[in-house]
């Protein structure tokens, strides 16, 4: 990967604004993340984080402003390009949204049988992903019967098997126990070490100055400012 590569923007946004009705969620924010950013998204409850996110891979639409992803304004694009688009990224839920009665192979399958992959392609994929996450030998149990780490990491796999540009990963660790947040972390870090932009929501600051990273902080929908932090002492920002 070169310098050039490395600086280009595959995220930007220009003035975005998403109202809710009259409630204001997100206000005018511009920004720019780059090919291969690891970055934290950070603030208080309600600060717009979940909401940026959503905005990003098309769960909602933007109110005014302008949203580029890897070169398309998603605004402007046709309906029958929104699933290529979403393909460009991996979405990791804080509350996992696996299929409870669909177990762990078909959980991960999905996103792949979505895209039209043949079959044999699919199986060894699959149980590549689980492996790399741990979790090979518990193909065939239902997420119910998991812990919330395990279910966590078959959603990491879930989202990091279709190899996105971009994860996104909304408090990925906000109900885990600690050993299990550190699994996730390194998967995470796995995933960027590989190419990948990785773009973390979280409210954790301890989290945050433990991993490292560009952190964006959001208060009360606006953009209020833009820090890298150094691995596991430098809390500036705060």
């Amino acid at each position: 990967m070169t310098d050039t590569d490395e600086k280009r923007s595959i995220i930007r946004m220009f003035h975005v604004h998403r109202n809710y009705g009259t409630k204001k969620a997100l206000i005018d924010i511009t920004l720019d993340i780059f090919k291969n950013d690891f970055v934290f998204l950070t603030g208080a409850s309600g600060a717009g984080k979940t909401t940026l996110l959503k905005l990003l891979y098309l769960a909602e639409p933007v109110s005014e402003g302008q949203v580029l992803i890897d070169g398309m304004n998603i605004s402007r694009i046709p309906r029958k390009r929104v699933a290529f688009l979403r393909r460009k990224f991996g979405i990791i839920f804080q509350d996992y949204k696996l299929i409870a009665n669909r177990n762990v192979f078909d959980n991960v399958s999905l996103v792949l049988e979505a895209a039209g992959k043949k079959r044999r392609l699919i199986q060894k994929r699959v149980r590549g992903v689980l492996r790399l996450v741990g979790m090979e030998d518990r193909l065939t149990a239902l997420p119910p019967s998991l812990s919330g780490g395990e279910q966590q990491r078959i959603a990491v796999a879930r989202a990091i098997i279709g190899d996105p540009k971009i994860i996104l990963a909304d408090e990925p660790t906000g109900s885990l126990d600690d050993d299990s947040a550190n699994i996730i972390m390194k998967l995470l870090n796995g995933v960027h070490i590989r190419g990948a932009t990785v773009i973390i929501a979280t409210h954790d600051k301890a989290l945050i100055r433990k991993t490292g990273g560009r952190v964006l902080l959001l208060k009360q929908g606006r953009l209020q400012g833009s820090s890298i932090i150094e691995k596991h002492y430098d809390n500036s920002i705060f």
